[in-house]
């Protein structure tokens, strides 16, 4: 098989020849259909991301697959099923995996952190993965390119139930990204009636109309604050959700929502994370600020219910796709910021791929 090998922060990854798993008792071998690049990759490439991230390691976490091989003792699974993968691999033990919250485990390992991911022909489900879930089976007609967008749909849905929509509300998204324009959708089905989508780029804000948006605004160009007040009459938006790691977008949405408004940290900060805040907004307005981080299998779930049924557009999400062969060249295009999202895929032919999308 092949795999896209992670070789240390700076360093070019490797597509490398590497030997065919062989599943163990209690583990399942997948064919990857396809795995979409996440902004996460580039954060652990650049040296951003370090934590848990091994040498050696096959990159890639937004995955989906069919079952190839199933190890002995494995019964919820057979040859051929369709699944995409929750990336947390939980220990089951931890305080937060007894409260429910596996996807804060503190002693998880991730799939293309610590575990071979998804940039390669087949990957190997460990034990632990296949005996907490992580697996969930997709109805056959979905394209893995498409189910493999479950996981950052997951993460959205899980943010989605911190920060909350309600009928009616007004919503305000900065960042017209990948992550952006999935929060979008989510709102208007939530019930917003109002979603306001901030982008300097002229391509993501088209996008983002296409999506649901109601109103975009190019934050280079345009009074982002005066379109939000003249929406609202001067009251302010109900919810701002941050998708791009800027410092100084935290203050720009605290002073976009109205009292008792709520603020979504979505998107992480480079480093450490830092950002000066004007805490008083928060303490006189008694503004509602939340983070999201990862997803546990019940968001996934609900996101590939989502898909199934066509409520979130992944077509128009999915701008490029690529093959095993040119994932050097799919990770070069999404830092480039062309496109919404690019898939890799492995059985792709090779002239087949291409810059434009299929």
């Amino acid at each position: 098989m092949r795999g896209f090998v992670f070789n240390g922060p700076g360093t070019p990854p490797t597509l490398e020849a590497l030997p065919d798993p062989e599943p163990r008792p209690g583990e399942v071998l997948l064919r990857v259909g396809a795995n979409t690049v996440c902004g996460t990759d580039l954060r652990i490439m650049r040296g951003e991301k370090t934590k848990g991230v091994d040498l050696g390691v096959v990159l890639g976490h937004e995955v989906a697959g069919t079952v190839a091989a199933v190890g002995e003792d494995v019964e919820a699974y057979a040859v051929g099923d369709l699944c995409g993968i929750v990336p947390v691999l939980p220990c089951g033990r931890c305080r937060a995996c007894q409260g429910g919250l596996e996807h804060q485990c503190t002693a998880a390992s991730i799939v293309g952190y610590g575990v071979n991911g998804g940039l390669a022909d087949l990957m190997l489900v460990p034990e632990i993965g296949v005996r907490t879930g992580r697996l969930v089976t997709a109805p056959v007609d979905i394209p893995p390119e498409h189910l493999a967008l479950a996981e950052p749909l997951s993460c959205c849905i899980n943010g989605l139930d911190q920060y909350r929509v309600d009928v009616g509300d007004t919503v305000v998204i900065l960042g017209a990204g990948p992550i952006g324009l999935l929060h979008l959708q989510l709102a208007r089905l939530a019930g917003a009636t109002t979603v306001v989508v901030s982008d300097p780029a002229e391509s993501r804000r088209a996008v983002a109309s296409e999506l649901g948006a109601t109103t975009t605004v190019d934050p280079t160009g345009g009074d982002l604050p005066a379109v939000v007040d003249d929406l609202t009459a001067g009251r302010g938006a109900d919810v701002a959700v941050v998708c791009i790691g800027r410092p100084e977008l935290v203050n720009d949405a605290l002073r976009l929502v109205r009292v008792r408004g709520r603020v979504s940290l979505f998107a992480g900060l480079a480093g450490k994370g830092w950002a000066e805040i004007e805490a008083n907004v928060i303490h006189y307005r008694e503004i509602t600020v939340v983070g999201a981080s990862n997803s546990a299998r019940a968001h996934y779930e609900r996101a590939v219910d989502l898909i199934g049924r066509g409520l979130i557009d992944t077509a128009r999400m999915l701008t490029h796709r690529f093959p095993l062969d040119r994932a050097s060249e799919a990770i070069d295009f999404v830092a480039s910021g062309e496109g919404i999202k690019v898939a890799v895929i492995p059985d792709l032919d090779h002239e087949e791929g291409s810059g434009h999308g299929h």
